[in-house]
Formats: C-alpha cells, sequence, structure tokens
C-alpha cells in the first residue's frame, strides 16, 4: 500500500495533496483543529475542535473526536469531496445532490494529512502507471476512440496539466484524463475543472473531456453524464506480479 504523510503542513501544501489523492480515488485523513458545519435536511454546527476527518473514494466521510466509536458528523456513499483553501485556511467539502446535502471542514490548525493507496483483497492484480496508460494511448489512439488524435501531454491549463490533450475526427478539442485504477466521483469533478480552463482557450469550440480508467463507480458515473463527459473503459498493461 502507497502511503503518502505530511506532518504539519502548510494549508496550501494539504490542498495539493488532497487535490491529487481526490483525483487518483485514494483514501484521506486529515487530523487538526477544525469546525464542522452541515446543511442539508437539518443543520448543525460544530464548534473548534481536535478531530480525524476521513475521506473515501465512494463519498463517504466521517468526522471522528477522541470519544465514542461513531463519527460526530458524517456523509454517506456518492458524496463529492472537494477541497479550497478559503482565508488562508484548508476547507473540505462533501455534498450529494440527492438529498441536498453539504457538510463543510474548516481547519484552523491541521497536525498530519495522509492519502493512502488502498487495494482491496478481492483485487490484488497488478497494473502499470498512468504513464504507462498515456504510452498506449499514445501508441493507438482509437483506445480513446475512433479518429482521435492527440497533440500533446502534460499540457498547461489554468487547472492544471492535462495528460493528453488532442483532436476528435470533427477537430473539436478533446481533454483526457487518465487513471490507472477504479475512481469515484471526485476523478470528473477534476476533468470538469479542466474542461473549463480549455473552454477560455477555445470558446465556443464544442470542448469534450473524457476520464480514461480500468472502471468508475455508479456516482462517477453518474456525475459524468451531469457533467456531460464521458468515460473509456481502458487498463494500463499488468506489471510483472513479485515474487
Amino acid at each position: 500500500m502507497s502511503v503518502t504523510t505530511l506532518h504539519r503542513p502548510t494549508h496550501r501544501d494539504a490542498l495539493g495533496l488532497l487535490e491529487s489523492a481526490f483525483g487518483d480515488g485514494r483514501m484521506v485523513t486529515v487530523f487538526g483543529r477544525c469546525r464542522v458545519e452541515y446543511d442539508g435536511r437539518a443543520s448543525s454546527s460544530l464548534g473548534p475542535g481536535d478531530r480525524l476527518v476521513v475521506c473515501k473514494p465512494d463519498g463517504t466521510v466521517l468526522v471522528h473526536t477522541d470519544e465514542n466509536r461513531k463519527p460526530v458528523n458524517w456523509q454517506p456513499p456518492g458524496c463529492v469531496h472537494r477541497a479550497s483553501v478559503r482565508d488562508g485556511r484548508l476547507r473540505i467539502r462533501s455534498e450529494r445532490s440527492s438529498p441536498n446535502e453539504r457538510l463543510d471542514v474548516g481547519f484552523e490548525r491541521i497536525e498530519q494529512a495522509t492519502a493512502y493507496e488502498v487495494t482491496d483483497r478481492s483485487d490484488l492484480r497488478l497494473t502499470g502507471s498512468e504513464e504507462d496508460l498515456r504510452g498506449r494511448i499514445l501508441d493507438d489512439p482509437e483506445l480513446v476512440e475512433p479518429g482521435f488524435v492527440p497533440t500533446a501531454t502534460e499540457r498547461e491549463t489554468t487547472a492544471g496539466p492535462v495528460d493528453v490533450f488532442g483532436e476528435d475526427d470533427a477537430g473539436r478539442p478533446v481533454v483526457v484524463e487518465l487513471k490507472r485504477r477504479r475512481v469515484g466521483p471526485s476523478a470528473a469533478s477534476q476533468l470538469r475543472r479542466y474542461v473549463e480552463a480549455v473552454e477560455e482557450e477555445f470558446p465556443d469550440e464544442g470542448v469534450r473531456g473524457l476520464l480514461v480508467a480500468p472502471s468508475v463507480t455508479d456516482r462517477a458515473a453518474a456525475l459524468l453524464d451531469e457533467l456531460d463527459l464521458e468515460f473509456v473503459p481502458a487498463e494500463p498493461p499488468e506489471s510483472a506480479a513479485p515474487e
């Protein structure tokens, strides 16, 4: 299992880790002093306190204190996690549309932020990296779709670098986001940010966004459809299993 941990990170450094982890479908834990606000079927507010926040790739979020086994706040699977820095402080927002619910956690101080690449025992097949997947697509662009022509990799945008950029058979710009494992709704949100950034450069040209990954969760599929984005199933080459 791959683990990345930041001890007493700046809020900006923690944001970078969380954005990457949410996009890659990793599990995240953040421990620090925070406030918690919930709005949905009811409303609640927790003042400052030291708490552990757990964000899972399926959309679950749990907020724990140092007491009891149940979280003091939580959101069920199917939510979308987003991270931002407002007024110099990290904020994690988890929300869903059916029913309409939102959980906001605002950190005053961060002691530790960790991202885990978790592999369930039911899925022990080893696959290659996103770089391997990109190599497959560059060697055979029709893995994306017939007529796709890649023109750049790691193309810079205001939202960050696009994995593969190209054109479809109608000449429309295409943003391709690559993931090497099953992903949740955060990957769809990440792709949408890239598409919006490219739309600023190519207004009125019908920019398309394609998420290429082995599979996506049901919530991710629904969000892709809602955002008018597309999913293409593809896997990186398999790596040799360790002896």
